[in-house]
C-alpha cells in the first residue's frame, strides 16, 4: 500500500504528521482500529471502504509516531469526534496524540499532533466546483459577497472550514457560516469559540489540503485514569515514600 507524507509549506509549531493513501478494500480483521459496531452501521460499501482505509492508515501513522496501535482504540466524543484511548487493561497513561481523519476523491487522510494540541485535516480536488446556490450555506455577509465574486476559491474555503470544525472537534455542530476565513496566503489565525485557530492551505498533486490546529485538545477519561489518579492520591496522603524510608532504616 502506497503511503504519502503531506508536508505543509510552513511547518507546524509542534510535532505533527499528515499522511494519505488510496482508498482500498480491507477486511475487518485487517484493521485493528476499526469498531465492528461502527462498521456494521454502513449501508454503502463505499463508506465502509473509506472507514476501514482511514482506520488502517491511522494505525500506520501511530506506528510511525512511536505508539503501539495494538494497544489503542478509537472512541467518539458526544459530538462524534474521534479520540484515541488505551484499550481497557493496558494500564498506560502516556499521553496520546490528537488525531483527525478525512476522505476525499478515493484517498484517505490522517493527521496527528502532540497530545496537548488538537488538529483537523480536510482535502478536496482543487478543480472541484461547488454550485453557487450552495454558497449561502457556507458563508454569510461580506464573506458571502466575496465568495460570489471569487467562486474559484470555494473549495479552499470549504476545506478550510471543515478542517476548523474538526480541530474544534465539533464537526457540523459548528455552523460553517459562523467561521469566517481571512483570504490570503501562509498561516492564518482565526478567533472562534473562544479559541485561536491556526490554518494552513496548500495544493498537493491537484488536491487542496487544509490543516487547522490549536492548543485546546479534548481527551476522554477512562476507568484506568480514575484508578491511577486515586492510587497516586492515596500514596501521597499515606506518605508511602516516607514509610519505605523508615522501614529501610530499621533493617
Amino acid at each position: 500500500m502506497r503511503i504519502e507524507e503531506l508536508l505543509p509549506p510552513f511547518p507546524l509549531p509542534v510535532r505533527s504528521l499528515c499522511l494519505r493513501c488510496p482508498i482500498s478494500s480491507f477486511e475487518f480483521d485487517q484493521v485493528s482500529l476499526a469498531s465492528v459496531d461502527e462498521v456494521a452501521t454502513f449501508a454503502v460499501e463505499k463508506r465502509r471502504r473509506e472507514h476501514l482505509t482511514g482506520r488502517w492508515l491511522l494505525a500506520q501513522a501511530l506506528d510511525q509516531w512511536g505508539v503501539n496501535s495494538n494497544q489503542i482504540e478509537v472512541k467518539r466524543t458526544e459530538l462524534r469526534a474521534p479520540v484515541l484511548s488505551y484499550l481497557p487493561g493496558v494500564w498506560l497513561n502516556t499521553p496520546l496524540p490528537s488525531i483527525s481523519i478525512g476522505h476525499a476523491a478515493d484517498w484517505a487522510y490522517v493527521a496527528l499532533i502532540e497530545h496537548d494540541w488538537s488538529i483537523g485535516i480536510d482535502a478536496e480536488p482543487a478543480d472541484r466546483g461547488i454550485a453557487e446556490n450552495a454558497f449561502d450555506l457556507m458563508a454569510r455577509g461580506e464573506e458571502l459577497d466575496w465568495l460570489r465574486q471569487n467562486p474559484s476559491h470555494a473549495i479552499e474555503l470549504w476545506t478550510s472550514k471543515e478542517s476548523i470544525q474538526k480541530a474544534l472537534q465539533m464537526g457540523m455542530h459548528l455552523n460553517p457560516r459562523k467561521i469566517e476565513i481571512p483570504i490570503g496566503e501562509g498561516i492564518r489565525n482565526i478567533s472562534i469559540e473562544k479559541s485561536i485557530i491556526q490554518l494552513e492551505n496548500w495544493n498537493y498533486d491537484g488536491v487542496n489540503i487544509s490543516v487547522a490546529w490549536h492548543d485546546k485538545p479534548l481527551r476522554i477519561r477512562t476507568p484506568e485514569d480514575d484508578l491511577l489518579d486515586a492510587t497516586v492520591k492515596a500514596m501521597q496522603e499515606q506518605e508511602w515514600g516516607v514509610g519505605c524510608k523508615i522501614t529501610l532504616g530499621k533493617v
